[in-house]
Parts: structure tokens; C-alpha cells; sequence
């Protein structure tokens, strides 16, 4: 396939009469459309208006996708504990798949082609399942929590990390390595000492296995770990094994010196999430410092509870300009920088090789976007429009590995319809069963 269009192929090249050549799984050629299309004349061709690689949601929860609205304007830990988790707790397994196939559907969509997905402690399979069936690139794995938490979440630390060994087994590498493994503790709060090195041990047990948990998002988290081991949050995971540049630590927003100087040391990844830091108060991350230590950050959208939606393009916004706010600086986190961080970046989170750019032979992730519309108008400048205008709906084409997976408003091998409903369905199951209040319609 040769799809054409304003190609903007890396945070540094835009190709305003572009195309880039798609060859199966790969990315064949990218440059200018006329001497492409010369040079190609029997490939199926697609007209967009701007072509842009495939964003990367640096952390996400695909099953909370179920909970989006029941708790707005909460602390973390009471959104969390008091509505979130007890949630979680009710889903059964065809709830769960419903919610990860919701999830994926909107962030195919939305532009988002690859995942690192924190699933729950229950039915972690069938989110495996349904990145298999809508086509999406994910890294995922099932959550343990093997203290501090409610009932019909909580395990037996062997139990878990056995049943995580067993997924291993089953679902890396699934989809021709589309679909890979992530170890997923959910915090330190909630996961033993044991648990936390066993997670390690697994991990390195298994080739191209990666380690995905949340670190000091909330200043009460970071007390309830300083009380419990009497160190800060990432020097005790940093202890216990969980930094490294096969570790993706989700937030990252109350750290110090000495904690971000083992980040940068040990190449650990970061995943900023600024709408859901934002929504719950949890405070502003030093992104800007971790870049200029070398720290690759990341951006995830978190969870539909805490922000409300997976559409990457909020997140670019989001993160530019909280950055420069914080920093009292127009210049901080500029659309280059912020684009990296949803591709490139996203791809060291992901643990993917040969993603984040349209360059030849790279993999074939490739979003196209309209500019018909009126904030699209007039377009200076595509990058610019890309980070600060442009929005999820604008979306208009999504191809994962050399697959078209979402076209013109409709999703490709899928009845989104059909989920939207049974998600809709087993969502009002769960949350009247987890005894959470909603608004009554």
C-alpha cells in the first residue's frame, strides 16, 4: 500500500507532498509522493491528509474502561480503594474481555497503535485475547497484589507470580510478537517484598519479559512505603530490582535527587500522565529534568476512571503545556519533544524495536488524520497542529504491522458496535455490584 499525504515521518521531518510504501509487516520507503508512486505504480494507494507514525500509550488500564466517570473529584487512594479496585473486584471474565476490547477500539481510533497495558489481578487472559482479536501492538500483564488490598483482589504471593508464569507461557510473543508479556505489580503498597523480587526473578526468567508498575504518584503512597520499608518509593524498588531499562515505572511525579539520579543510572523508563496527574491532584512531574538527565519518558492517558478518555492527542497537549507552567517557560517541552515522547519514547516503554518513526524498515504503524476542520484551519505548521489542535476524532486511518485496523469511522475485523453494547451492559452490572454510586440517568 503507498499512502500519501503531509508526512510527518519523525519529530524532525515533515514531507509536505509525502508517501510513505508499506511491504506486509514493514515500511518499505518514505519520501516524496510523485517519485513513489513513479517507482510503485501497482500498489493499492490511500489519499490522507496528514500521515503520522502511531503513537505509543506509555501506560494504560484497557479493563477499567468499564469504570469511566464513577469517580471523579477524588484523592488518589480513595478513588482508588473506595471505587476503582472494588470494581476490578466484580468484573468477571466476560467483563473483562469486554472492557479490553473497549479500550483497544478507542485507542485505535484515537491513533494510539501500541499499548503497555496494566490490566487487574482476574481474567488477565482475556485482555490477552482481545489485543489478539482487535489488532492492536500491547505489552501487558496481570496485576499482583499480595498485601493491602480488598477482598477478591488480594493472593498468596506464589499463587500470583505462578499464574503470571503461566500467562508468560501462553501469551508472550502471541500474534507473530505483536502481543508480549509485561511483569505488573500495581505499587509497592500493595506487593510484598517478596513479591516485588519474585517479580525481578520472573522477569529474567523469560526472553524479552518486561517489568510495569506505578511509582510515587501521590505523596501519601510515598509515605505508606517510607513507613513500611523506610526508604522512598523508586530507591526501595530500586532495591528490591524493579529499575532498569526493561522497567516502565507509570508517573514517576514526587521524586528526589537521589531518586532521579538511579533512574538515570539505571536507564529506567518513565511514563508521564498528565491528565490523570492533573485530575487527581497528584502533582506536576519533573519531566523536563528526567530529559535532560537522559531518563526516557513516556506519555500514557491512565485509566478512563481518572481522566477521562485514551485519546493520545490530549496527552500531547496536556504535557507540553503543563511543562511549561511549571517551569514558568514557553520554551520547556516544545511539539518536537512531546512527540517523542508519544513515539519514540513510547516505544522504549513498550519494549518494541523498529517503532515510533516512518522510516524504511521500520514497522508498518501508521495513523492519517483530516484537516477538515476548522481549528485545522489555516495549517502553518502540521507538527504544531499535530501536539496543540489535533484531536482523536480527527483520526481517520490506523494500520498496526502492515494491517488496516481502523478506516474512514469503522473499525476493521471487529463489531465495535457490538462491544460498545456489551460493554455498556456489563458495566452497569458491575458497578451496581461493587456499590458505587452513579448518576442517575
Amino acid at each position: 500500500m503507498l499512502i500519501a499525504g503531509t508526512v510527518i515521518a519523525d519529530p524532525e521531518t515533515v514531507i509536505p507532498d509525502g508517501a510513505v510504501v508499506v511491504e506486509g509487516e514493514t515500511i518499505a520507503a518514505v519520501g516524496d509522493a510523485e517519485t513513489l508512486r513513479e517507482e510503485y505504480p501497482d500498489r493499492e494507494r490511500r489519499e490522507l491528509d496528514i500521515v503520522a507514525p502511531g503513537l505509543v500509550g506509555g501506560h494504560v488500564h484497557s479493563v477499567q474502561s468499564l469504570g469511566r466517570g464513577i469517580a471523579d473529584d477524588a484523592a488518589l487512594l480513595d478513588w482508588l480503594f473506595d471505587a476503582v479496585l472494588p470494581m476490578e473486584a466484580a468484573m468477571d471474565a466476560d467483563a473483562t474481555r469486554a472492557a479490553a476490547e473497549l479500550g483497544y477500539l478507542e485507542c485505535l481510533e484515537s491513533g494510539t497503535t501500541t499499548v503497555v497495558d496494566h490490566l487487574s489481578v482476574n481474567h488477565a487472559g482475556e485482555a490477552f485475547e482481545a489485543a489478539v482479536e482487535t489488532g492492536i501492538r500491547a505489552r501487558l500483564g496481570k496485576v499482583l497484589m499480595d498485601k493491602e488490598s480488598p477482598e477478591g483482589l488480594i493472593e498468596d504471593t506464589d499463587a500470583a507470580l505462578a499464574e503470571s508464569e503461566s500467562l508468560i507461557r501462553e501469551h508472550h510473543g502471541a500474534a507473530g510478537g505483536r502481543v508480549r508479556y509485561a511483569v505488573t505489580p500495581r505499587f509497592a503498597v500493595s506487593c510484598t517484598e517478596a513479591c516485588l523480587r519474585g517479580c525481578r526473578d520472573l522477569a529474567d526468567s523469560y526472553d524479552g519479559v518486561t517489568i510495569h508498575t506505578h511509582a510515587s504518584e501521590n505523596e501519601d503512597e510515598i509515605a505508606a512505603v517510607e513507613k513500611d520499608t523506610g526508604m522512598r518509593n523508586v530507591l526501595w524498588l530500586d532495591e528490591v530490582g524493579l529499575t532498569g531499562p526493561d522497567v516502565t515505572l507509570a508517573h514517576c511525579v514526587h521524586t528526589d535527587e537521589a531518586e532521579r539520579e538511579v533512574l538515570a543510572d539505571t536507564d529506567t523508563v518513565v511514563t508521564h500522565c498528565p491528565s490523570s496527574n492533573m485530575k487527581l491532584a497528584s502533582g506536576i512531574a519533573p519531566v523536563q529534568d528526567y530529559l535532560d538527565r537522559g531518563i526516557a519518558v513516556a506519555l500514557g492517558n491512565d485509566g478512563p476512571p481518572c481522566n477521562n478518555t485514551l485519546d493520545p492527542f490530549t496527552e500531547m497537549r496536556q504535557a507540553s503545556l503543563l511543562g511549561k507552567v511549571d517551569a514558568r517557560d514557553p520554551t520547556r517541552l516544545p511539539a518536537p519533544t512531546v512527540l517523542e515522547m508519544a513515539t519514540t519514547n513510547g516505544a522504549r516503554a513498550a519494549g518494541f524495536d523498529r517503532l515510533g518513526t516512518l522510516r524504511e524498515g521500520q514497522r508498518a504503524d501508521v495513523i492519517g488524520l483530516t484537516t477538515d476542520r476548522t481549528r485545522a484551519t489555516p495549517l502553518h505548521d502540521p507538527l504544531s497542529h499535530l501536539v496543540y489542535a489535533a484531536h482523536g476524532d480527527d483520526v481517520t486511518f490506523t494500520m498496526v504491522d502492515g494491517e488496516v485496523r481502523y478506516d474512514d469511522g469503522e473499525h476493521v475485523g471487529i463489531d465495535a458496535d457490538a462491544v460498545r453494547e456489551r460493554a455498556t451492559r456489563h458495566a452497569k452490572r458491575v458497578v451496581d455490584e461493587a456499590g458505587i454510586e452513579t448518576a442517575e440517568l
